[in-house]
């Protein structure tokens, strides 16, 4: 296995390929479901008989109809005799995600028909990152989640209607799977909590759920309901015991108080301690009560340090990104992941590597990469990005 490498190709594949227990974490951005068409140069094929010489066509049809139909020669025509002619003059065929022979689905990992399938894939690629995952390994994931129904569909159209009207905008397969399923319309789907149940029902352990805030996210025009300015992080380990490494966040500064005398109530310490203070203000240079640092049983001494525990509501503004990727988490979103469950010198895994985020963060932190991306594109962004990264570390 060859550090800071990009590797091209379906990520279920590449990481068949990998030594098991060889990475450290991974951190990584799947595409979301029913969001974004990437094109048929990514379409791959999914479950079913790998021996299988799949059948994609199907065979529609048409029985006569008193409309005429394409051929009023042939509707002319009566009799028994020629029912067999006029269908097979009337059938056609047709091309379908479904293998005919083994039931494979054949697309592009996000526009799956069902959420359900959408689910069972992104959970069989997360099985193989378990298997190349150290013992003491971690894995991050960032995902968002959707509402039922097309995109622009306007009061009173059918279904029918909607899609055709996404056909001249672009976005097709997205508004039809959207709307193809069993979720009342307008309703929020629930991807990334499905998604977390399955990994805990795989037998991942969900060790936090974060909340990704975005201050300056798109505004909506949506008038039934508030704005959606956040996203998920999912935070899982393999194994009970893991790597990681304490991340502080900056103590709440208060005007007009001594440095390092906090409210209780700010920081929900237990109201019984304020009627013993000695009981539990530490003994290392803890100031006499006749001192600026502590004043009455209703506020605790903290001795400096660097700060609390960091929380799980992360505020982080998304960044644009002037190449042409169209979703690219920003580098301070991976930041903590990256610093809290990878050593030096460790490797960091992104299996949807896109632009390459993940594997700059890494550099800049002093560890390695391993990414996989489908994408020729998106690789030729990556590597743009990493070169002055690669080519300063190569000079050390």
């Amino acid at each position: 296995m060859e550090k800071n490498k990009i590797y091209q190709g379906d990520c279920l594949e590449e990481m068949k390929k990998l030594p098991e227990k060889s990475v450290n974490m991974c951190m990584t951005s799947p595409p979301y479901w029913a969001l974004r068409d990437y094109g048929d140069g990514n379409s791959q094929i999914w479950d079913g008989d790998e021996n299988c010489e799949h059948e994609w066509k199907i065979e529609i049809t048409k029985r006569p109809n008193s409309s005429g139909g394409q051929s009023s020669k042939k509707l002319k025509i009566k009799g028994q005799d020629n029912f067999q002619n006029f269908t097979d003059y009337h059938k056609r065929e047709t091309t379908s995600d479904f293998c005919s022979k083994c039931g494979a689905w054949k697309g592009q990992l996000g526009l799956e028909p069902t959420f359900d399938l959408y689910i069972k894939h992104l959970c069989n690629i997360f099985d193989e990152v378990k298997r190349v995952l150290r013992d003491d390994g971690t894995c991050w994931v960032n995902l968002g989640d959707c509402y039922a129904g097309a995109m622009g569909k306007k009061s009173g159209w059918t279904d029918n209607k909607a899609v055709k009207n996404s056909v001249e905008k672009g976005v097709t397969l997205t508004n039809k799977t959207k709307i193809i399923h069993q979720l009342p319309q307008k309703c929020l789907v629930g991807i990334p909590l499905r998604f977390a149940l399955e990994m805990i029902n795989r037998g991942w352990i969900l060790r936090n759920t974060i909340i990704w805030h975005k201050p300056n996210a798109m505004p909506s025009s949506v008038k039934d309901r508030f704005t959606v300015d956040f996203e998920y992080i999912f935070f899982f380990s393999k194994k009970k015991k893991y790597y990681f490494e304490t991340q502080f966040e900056p103590l709440k500064t208060m005007e007009n108080r001594p440095n390092g005398v906090v409210r209780n109530r700010e920081y929900n310490y237990d109201s019984k301690e304020n009627k013993n203070p000695s009981a539990y203000l530490k003994q290392d240079n803890v100031p006499s009560k006749n001192s600026n640092t502590y004043k009455g049983f209703n506020k605790r001494y903290i001795p400096p340090i660097q700060g609390r525990n960091k929380r799980t509501v992360w505020t982080i503004n998304p960044k644009p990104f002037k190449e042409a990727h169209f979703a690219v988490y920003p580098e301070e979103l991976c930041e903590t992941p990256i610093r809290a469950s990878c050593p030096e010198g460790g490797i960091v895994l992104d299996c949807f590597f896109g632009s390459g985020t993940t594997g700059l963060v890494a550099l800049k932190q002093g560890k390695n990469f391993l990414g996989i991306e489908l994408n020729e594109e998106y690789i030729k962004i990556a590597k743009k990005r990493l070169k002055p990264f690669l080519e300063q570390e190569t000079l050390k």
